[in-house]
């Protein structure tokens, strides 16, 4: 029968060993994964916005549809929510931003129909950036539990 036996210079690289692993996963974890996942979010909640602003368009749309409104008086955001009023002589068009800052004339019908057609789009790009953070952070959990694994079998 053979008797294996650790001397101190096996148990300190093994030691060494399971530190450099463990370094090794904490940097895939916060050099990888996490930034990935705070991108994926980012792009999420930037679509999130651009469906917020396209929704509040077509509630004012319908607005000015039910009440057949032909002119009227309203606050604009002229840019970092600073507001001015308003005069819209005539409501029989509206600019839309199409997106890359280009702005779209279009007839009250036309919006509605580019708006429910846009968030359509912009709401499956949000729901497969949901399912990628969704991976991203399940592999942030595998990682963390062979993490903990390493750290079991000490």
């Amino acid at each position: 029968m053979q008797h294996t036996s650790f001397s101190n210079t096996d148990t300190f690289m093994a030691r060494d060993n399971v530190a450099t692993l463990l370094s090794k996963y904490d940097e895939f974890i916060n050099l990888k994964l996490k930034p990935n996942l705070k991108t994926v979010l980012d792009s999420r909640d930037t679509i999130y916005s651009t469906i917020s602003e396209y929704q509040k368009l077509k509630a004012q749309i319908q607005t000015i549809q039910d009440c057949n409104l032909k002119e009227m008086k309203t606050m604009t955001d002229i840019g970092n929510q600073f507001y001015v009023q308003a005069h819209i002589p005539d409501t029989q068009y509206i600019f839309v931003n199409v997106g890359f800052g280009l702005h779209v004339q279009f007839t009250l019908d036309e919006a509605m129909a580019f708006i429910d057609k846009n968030v359509e789009r912009l709401d499956k790009i949000a729901d497969k950036r949901s399912a990628e953070a969704d991976k991203i952070k399940a592999h942030i959990k595998l990682t963390l539990e062979a993490m903990n694994e390493v750290l079991q079998n000490r």
